[in-house]
């Protein structure tokens, strides 16, 4: 029997609906999810097959091939050091102790033996506490792929980049066992402190090799590598040490270690070794170093090995690094330095080296030094030396030390007052200065004068500015400074190049305030230069690439500032050629060996001889030498320049002349050559003489005058008033702004002079001094043969007062007879040199007791000059 079957028809009012799946609804959005997947997967397969391509290119013997440090070459392409910024020693696998690679493993990539170069699983698990944490929390590259970024300087942060890593690490792993890729790995990666691979980072924290580290110290070394500048425990200790337990930490749950030996670690206090550069670093690779890193910055600086092209000279570095230390063991042992000397210094360090206890080793505080050599013209550092040993201390004195330059000063406060109108043959009084005007060493007494460079210094009375600067009087010099106003030397400083702040007191004109030997050396390019200087002071000229790819240039040369008028440079100049030829450097010919070159320099000593130095010059090169203690202190009494500072600089410039010959420094046109007597500061005249005793017991007469420069406005428009007349002129044309005087009776403009017929008719005698001297007497005819029987005179002139492209014009001046006869043609008297017998004895430097200022009266004040009055036959 048959059921019948019955069919659902819809009831009356309903709508038929097709299928979900046929919806547009559905297949339209999935077919647009499907098109951009299809193409995604298109895509993805072209990207693929282009980073595996591009994964092939690369050449895995680069792994091996670790980069070099960077190159540093002096400026004629020596390479004189490097740049320790990778300081690596790539060492075999089995000489990498198995705790530091369990510990890179545990913090680094716990899956590192199970995967075959990237850990899929890991990623996404990084990224998943990345997005919960809001932040990048944990890295995904496992060890082969922080190998591939850092040996092809994959650094981009792309996702092209990443998968290129995983492609590249990959291909390692086909090629390379876990431990060679763990050899490579820990001998490239960076572990702060300028430290790269595990060898060099052994050895510069803990000072020793990476065998025989123990546990704590591979941990420390492992929970460097995620952030080695900033957990370094020469950085952050604390930080440090909290990054090493959690690598203990991550060891003992991984089961790499127990429970105990974990405690045991973490509750161990570790020695970190003080910081130490790499070997071979001296304070000019130092300071190249934080140049290179202050133009291309940390990581290139840190990552890439590039040609530094500088301005030193890397023979003139090794002479003057020489030189200094040959000379200043030298000092250490002279009978009155009672100081610590480098030798104890130096084996005291040495111990604590090997010890591991160096964290409580002192700074040293054996005498130091300090030398710089600039180019005159361009400012480039040939030289640059900041102590004794850049590995006992880092301090560089020649840049960053701020000490007082002494009587190295001097030549700035001369050529101020030559600025004004003074000139090289201007009087100055040399006599007891009153302390009160100065103050250094006390308010009381007088002044010291530790200038001349001498235990037995003589005041010498009125003397020409050149003397006194040649002899480095201090007396001398403040009066000149205080005459030429402290202003106007703090504004010529400035304009020199010395940018430290110079205290507005005279005892600035000794050099009491505090400058770098830089500003020192900078500021006496002015008189090499003709009055001008160079920008300041730099070494570097270019960086490149291995490519050759330049990516930093030196500034461009010529630059310059003018700070004095060449023809003042040339007349400081000369006075230091006499300075460094007869004056207080004289032994830098006589005794330390200077080679004959057209050169000047000035010693400089400090009160209470707490700092020595030396600064000086020839047409090319300009040399300051500093030595003294980091702590300001007494080196020994009698510690000059001449006898500390001035030998260093001697070798060096015997140097330096050997590669960069001098040439003799042009005098300017406008200075001329004027006969000048030395005891008036006057033109000379036929009269200029001094009486002196001879041998015999008789008197002679000695020429007083020598030739001396100046400009047109600085010469002298009167005649000697010292010798002839037994006093000056009773009227001088003063400017209206001086102080009112009396007027005259008689308008002197108004008065015919009476003009002499005849010859002045005279006796035997002349008690009435008649006869007047002349700047300019008449030529006299031609002699006959001379008879020695004649009247001899002393035709002897100072040979200090020389210029020093005319010294054969010194002491020769003309010395016809004054006394005339009545002969028709009387021979001519020559000037012949002879010794005196009794040679008197110089003043004595004796402290004087003073009154204060308000009760002394103007003639007893040590502070007036007096005008020297004529010489006495009978001395």
């Amino acid at each position: 029997m048959r059921t019948p079957t019955t069919h659902l028809k819809p009831s009356p009012g309903h709508r038929f609906r097709p299928p979900w799946y046929s919806r547009p609804q559905f297949y339209i959005p999935t077919g647009i999810i499907a098109a951009l997947a299809v193409a995604f997967g298109v895509y993805t397969s072209i990207l693929v097959a282009a980073l595996e391509a591009q994964a092939q290119t690369f050449d895995l013997n680069k792994l091996e091939q670790m980069e070099s440090a960077s190159v540093i070459l002096d400026r004629n392409g020596k390479i004189f050091g490097q740049i320790y910024v990778e300081n690596r020693q790539t060492v075999p696998y089995d000489q990498l102790p198995r705790d530091l690679v369990n510990a890179v493993v545990a913090v680094e990539d716990a899956k590192f033996y199970q995967h075959g170069g990237y850990d899929f699983f890991g990623i996404i698990r990084a990224a998943l506490k990345n997005l919960t944490a809001g932040h990048v929390r944990q890295g995904a590259s496992t060890i082969t792929q922080q190998l591939a970024r850092n040996s092809f300087a994959l650094k981009e942060k792309t996702f092209r980049r990443k998968l290129l890593e995983i492609f590249l690490a990959r291909r390692i792993e086909e090629n390379f066992g876990k431990q060679k890729i763990m050899e490579l790995y820990l001998n490239r990666i960076y572990f702060g402190g300028g430290l790269y691979g595990a060898e060099a980072a052994a050895r510069g924290y803990f000072g020793k090799p990476a065998r025989e580290m123990s546990l704590t110290e591979s941990a420390t070394l492992a929970g460097l590598v995620k952030s080695p500048n900033r957990l370094s425990p020469w950085s952050d200790g604390a930080a440090s040490r909290e990054a090493r337990n959690y690598v203990l930490a991550r060891m003992r749950d991984l089961g790499l270690i127990d429970r105990d030996r974990c405690a045991s670690a973490q509750a161990e206090d570790l020695a970190i070794g003080s910081r130490q550069n790499a070997q071979g670093q001296t304070y000019a690779v130092d300071y190249i170093r934080q140049q290179v890193i202050a133009v291309v910055g940390w990581d290139r600086a840190m990552n890439e090995g590039f040609r530094i092209h500088t301005t030193i000279d890397a023979n003139l570095q090794k002479a003057a690094e020489d030189s200094l230390r040959k000379h200043l063991d030298q000092a250490e042992q002279h009978p009155g330095y009672n100081h610590q000397t480098y030798a104890d210094y130096a084996a005291n360090f040495k111990k604590a080296k090997s010890s591991n206890t160096m964290s409580s080793q002192p700074a040293p505080e054996y005498l130091q030094g300090a030398v710089i050599g600039l180019d005159n013209e361009t400012s480039d550092i040939l030289v640059l030396v900041g102590g004794r040993d850049f590995e006992h201390n880092q301090y560089d004195r020649a840049l960053q030390a701020k000490r007082p330059a002494g009587t190295a000063m001097l030549p700035f406060v001369y050529a101020t007052a030559f600025e004004k109108g003074m000139f090289p043959g201007s009087l100055v009084e040399d006599s007891p200065l009153d302390n009160r005007a100065v103050m250094i060493g006390g308010t009381t007494g007088i002044l010291g004068e530790w200038g001349p460079e001498s235990a037995e210094n003589r005041y010498e009375g009125a003397m020409t500015a050149r003397q006194a600067l040649a002899k480095s009087k201090n007396g001398a010099s403040v009066r000149i400074g205080m005459n030429a106003g402290v202003d106007s030397v703090l504004q010529l400083c400035s304009a020199a190049g010395i940018r430290s702040a110079l205290r507005p007191y005279p005892a600035t004109f000794l050099g009491s305030s505090e400058i770098t030997l830089a500003e020192l050396a900078l500021a006496y390019t002015i008189f090499p230069n003709g009055g001008w200087r160079p920008n300041a002071p730099h070494i570097l000229e270019r960086i490149e690439e291995k490519d050759g790819t330049v990516w930093h240039a030196q500034r461009e040369h010529g630059s310059r500032q003018n700070v004095i008028k060449p023809e003042t440079a040339y007349e400081v100049h000369s006075c230091l050629v006499d300075a460094l030829q007869s004056g207080t450097g004289k032994t830098a010919f006589t005794q330390f060996g200077l080679k004959k070159m057209p050169a000047g320099g000035k010693t400089g000593t400090a009160y209470d001889f707490t700092d020595a130095l030396f600064a000086g010059y020839n047409s090319n090169f300009t040399c300051a030498v500093w030595t003294g203690f980091d702590k300001p202190q007494k080196i020994y009494r009698g510690a000059f320049g001449r006898e500390l500072a001035l030998p260093i600089w001697v070798d060096i410039m015997n140097a330096a002349a050997q590669h960069y010959p001098p040439r003799e420094i042009k005098q300017p046109a406008n200075l001329k050559q004027v006969e000048i007597c030395s005891r008036s500061g006057l033109l000379a005249t036929d009269k200029c003489y001094d009486a002196v005793k001879a041998a015999n017991a008789g008197t002679l007469q000695r020429r007083t005058t020598y030739m001396e420069i100046a400009t047109p406005a600085q010469v002298p428009t009167e005649p000697c008033n010292i010798h002839g007349e037994p006093r000056t002129r009773l009227v001088r044309d003063l400017p209206s702004s001086d102080l009112p005087r009396a007027a005259l009776a008689v308008d002197l403009s108004e008065v015919a002079p009476v003009t002499i017929k005849n010859p002045t008719l005279l006796a035997d005698k002349d008690p009435y001094n008649s006869l007047k001297p002349s700047a300019k007497p008449e030529p006299t005819p031609e002699p006959e043969k001379e008879t020695v029987e004649s009247q001899k005179i002393e035709n002897g002139a100072d040979r200090t007062q020389a210029t020093p492209t005319q010294s054969a014009n010194v002491g020769k001046p003309g010395a016809e007879s004054i006394n005339q006869t009545p002969e028709p043609a009387p021979p001519i008297r020559k000037a012949l040199p002879v010794e005196p017998e009794d040679k008197k004895t110089g003043e004595v430097r004796r402290a004087i007791p003073v009154k204060p200022l308000d009760q002394e009266s103007e003639t007893e004040t040590l502070l007036k000059s007096a005008t020297p009055p004529p010489s006495d036959p009978d001395e």
